[in-house]
């Protein structure tokens, strides 16, 4: 989340910065002054009467400047978006640093009094969070809720499959030369006696046709969760659809990292490091070279990987391109990466469609080692993923 961190003003005299560690029943607040000196703790519940209680604690010591909350994403989301309604500013607090939690100890009040720390004076551990109040709210609840579908279905042909490799002789052989739809269907439709269940034969006959009714039952959720995403995402990113190699599923996976305030991931830089797709400089003495970075929301790395494979294997443009990379000594996993970073700049520019200056990328000696090559910064709205009838841009992209 530090990618998406923005720059915090220093604190002023006379101004109270809080912090808020979050639980699932209690929320432990914490405030301090402008020098960094506790000035108290207070629980509070996590109800709507416990969070107009906290905000009129947070307010009764002076001038709020901040605050800094953990966890806006699950037990902080209530008071963060309570917080936001009153037009206190928020910052989204990190895990705090280990060396210091293993010097200072470990409780709810000295969490709290981090956190407003940390509100207070800025550094690595604060970002900016999601709002959570528009319409992509909606998108990862019932994402979630069809991934967890998707599992079940899973584990439930999984079952079903290996009931019948144990069943009685007479059952696989029945069954052996189905397809998979076919064998759900067969299985469905029996109509086993309940009262000889005692019997092993009639026993699986039960449990083959309960299964596969679950799995039909589980089909027929996923199909209408996909019915309800493909409206919605449509609706909210048509941009994102329209774009050769993005579906309703990572389109979908890209609207929640963004969430419902993209503008508070400040450069295509920062939406990249969110990714998890920016490459790290791993270079000693003579040797120059990068590594794959390991951060990151991996769920996006994972739709930005999926839309990059779909390129590579169906995108004549694309595939020139790993051609390219590969002959100038890249191996095929650093081509990879190399067109993720580039998909991840084009999924930037089409989730804020305002006009931007890309960063002019630092100056670097002028040896370089086999496959490293000259970052330029990229001209707004071309890349060299999308495809085009017309002349490729000239677009150099990041080393591996």
């Amino acid at each position: 989340m530090a990618s998406v961190t923005s720059e915090i003003p220093p604190a002023q005299p006379g101004f109270v910065f809080g912090g808020i560690d979050t639980h699932k029943d209690i929320h432990v607040a914490a405030l301090l002054d402008g020098a960094g000196s506790l000035l108290g703790t207070a629980e509070f519940p996590t109800t709507r009467a416990g969070y107009r209680q906290l905000l009129g604690w947070i307010g009764s010591a002076g001038a709020l400047a901040r605050v800094g909350v953990e966890g806006t994403g699950s037990y902080g989301a209530g008071i963060c978006r309570e917080l936001t309604a009153a037009g206190v500013a928020v910052l989204e607090v990190n895990r705090p640093d280990r060396s210091q939690r293993r010097r200072r100890g470990k409780s709810d009040t000295l969490d709290a009094a981090a956190a407003a720390e940390a509100a207070r004076s800025g550094g690595n551990r604060i970002a900016i969070p999601k709002t959570r109040e528009g319409q992509v709210e909606a998108v990862p609840m019932l994402r979630v809720t069809r991934a967890s579908a998707v599992k079940a279905r899973t584990k439930a042909l999984q079952l079903l499959r290996q009931h019948i490799v144990t069943a009685p002789n007479r059952l696989p052989d029945q069954l052996r030369d189905l397809d998979r739809m076919e064998l759900i269907h067969t299985c469905a439709a029996w109509r086993p006696n309940y009262h000889d269940a005692a019997d092993p034969v009639v026993a699986t006959r039960i449990a083959l046709k309960k299964l596969a009714r679950r799995y039909l039952q589980l089909d027929e959720e996923i199909s209408d969760s996909d019915v309800l995403l493909d409206g919605l995402v449509a609706e909210l990113a048509p941009q994102l659809i329209a774009t050769f190699g993005i579906g309703t599923e990572t389109a979908g996976q890209i609207l929640v990292t963004a969430g419902d305030n993209p503008d508070r991931v400040h450069s295509e830089a920062a939406f990249a490091m969110l990714c998890g797709v920016a490459p790290l400089p791993a270079s000693s003495g003579k040797t120059q070279r990068h590594r794959l970075n390991r951060g990151g929301d991996r769920q996006a790395n994972r739709a930005i990987h999926v839309i990059a494979t779909t390129r590579k294997r169906s995108d004549p443009r694309t595939q020139a391109y790993m051609k390219k990379k590969t002959t100038e000594g890249h191996t095929p996993r650093e081509a990879t990466r190399c067109l993720k970073r580039l998909i991840a700049r084009e999924v930037y520019y089409l989730l804020n469609p305002a006009p931007h200056t890309p960063p002019v990328p630092p100056s670097r000696p002028a040896s370089r080692s086999i496959g490293a090559v000259k970052v330029e910064p990229p001209t707004r709205g071309t890349t060299l993923t999308a495809p085009s009838t017309g002349t490729p841009p000239k677009t150099e992209e990041p080393a591996p």
